[in-house]
């Protein structure tokens, strides 16, 4: 299936749950506004790799600002390159033995996510999307970019693109408009002192004004915790069964199938019976039991140091549970305030639902 045609008419974040939900592999190329153009490649409607013009350092400065590889073996690469031209930088340095695969599909990840937070934006331009083709060249690009080991789900790049590209609208637009010459100008308001939860608290309080089912409040659920925690999955709550609605950040085969699939019996477990009694969030070590063995389990088998459970209550009982840790990086939970708020104004949005419902029933009837 060949897909071509305009940004104006069809968004970035459109075509990638296309190609997601089909499966699809291909390579898509972008060119957008303001010159930008990008090489997106899906493989099984997982995104493997992604390379832009808008990034002025390629892969191997990444490499080298993390101490990762040493400018010898950079500046060695490149000389290498100029007659390879069809090979990443990263790829030739795998070869030369200058970093291992796991450092570099770990720096690939962060660059990928780093431009697909640049092109969602994209108002204006042209993307042409083909299917099962070779890595096609781009004169554009000044490196094809490096492939990952393992793809990245298209929508938890779409939540990690949305929440960057709010942080930025609500801080570093404004606050270069108003004080473009000085960053030093109230040093105790500095962004990076701002709790991430509490960037993006307005711009997504504002989205939960539209939706009216839980299918559709839980995008925006799983698209806040994201930006706090490193991976999560969502359930809806119906007596004694979870039932999975969705995740970010697992690194398992068919993350989103696997989630949508799973189905939980709480009734064996008294760690999480007490938080979907009591109504309130949970932060701390994680209370094993069978019931949380087989769900780590199913996760991946790691055991986080610390977790997060929040349910999300709505007419004073508890419909969904999200579940948060960072095991990826072992980091302890941190401030969730604005995880707090945004989860009681979803209650909130899923009662004012229910109501409407029932009133259209009603008058249905009459």
């Amino acid at each position: 299936m060949s897909l071509s045609g305009r940004l104006e008419d069809l968004g970035l974040a459109d075509i990638f749950q296309i190609l997601s939900i089909g499966k699809k592999s291909g390579s898509l190329v972008v060119r957008g506004e303001n010159n930008i153009n990008a090489l997106v490649i899906f493989r099984n409607g997982m995104v493997v790799r992604a390379e832009t013009n808008a990034l002025t350092e390629d892969i191997g400065d990444d490499l080298l600002k993390r101490g990762l590889i040493d400018e010898g073996k950079l500046n060695l690469a490149r000389r290498v390159r100029a007659s390879l031209l069809d090979k990443s930088i990263g790829d030739i340095l795998i070869e030369l033995g200058a970093v291992n695969r796991h450092d570099l599909d770990k720096i690939t990840k962060k660059r990928l996510e780093r431009i697909i937070s640049i092109l969602l934006p994209l108002e204006e331009g042209d993307f042409v999307f083909e299917p099962d083709i070779e890595l096609p060249t781009l004169k554009e690009l000044p490196d094809p970019g490096c492939e990952l080991s393992r793809g990245v789900n298209a929508d938890y790049l779409i939540m990690e693109g949305a929440r960057v590209y709010d942080e930025q609208q609500h801080y570093g637009r404004i606050l270069e408009e108003e004080f473009p010459h000085d960053n030093n100008l109230f040093p105790e308001a500095s962004t990076s002192d701002i709790p991430p939860d509490i960037t993006v608290l307005q711009s997504l309080t504002e989205e939960l004004r539209l939706p009216e089912s839980l299918s559709e409040i839980s995008l925006l659920i799983l698209r806040f915790a994201s930006g706090i925690f490193q991976r999560g999955v969502l359930f809806s709550v119906d007596d004694m069964i979870l039932a999975g609605l969705g995740q970010f950040g697992l690194e398992i085969d068919r993350p989103d199938e696997r989630i949508r699939e799973m189905v939980i019996d709480i009734s064996e477990s008294v760690f999480l019976r007490k938080i979907l009694k009591d109504l309130k969030p949970y932060k701390g070590t994680l209370q094993m039991d069978v019931v949380m063995e087989r769900f780590l389990k199913e996760l991946g088998g790691t055991i986080p140091e610390e977790v997060a459970l929040f349910p999300v209550v709505a007419e004073g009982k508890a419909v969904a549970l999200l579940y948060c840790d960072n095991s990826l990086s072992g980091e302890p939970v941190g401030d969730t305030l604005g995880l707090d708020i945004f989860l009681a104004q979803a209650g909130l949005a899923l009662e004012k639902a229910a109501l409407k419902k029932r009133l259209l029933e009603r008058g249905r009837d009459d």
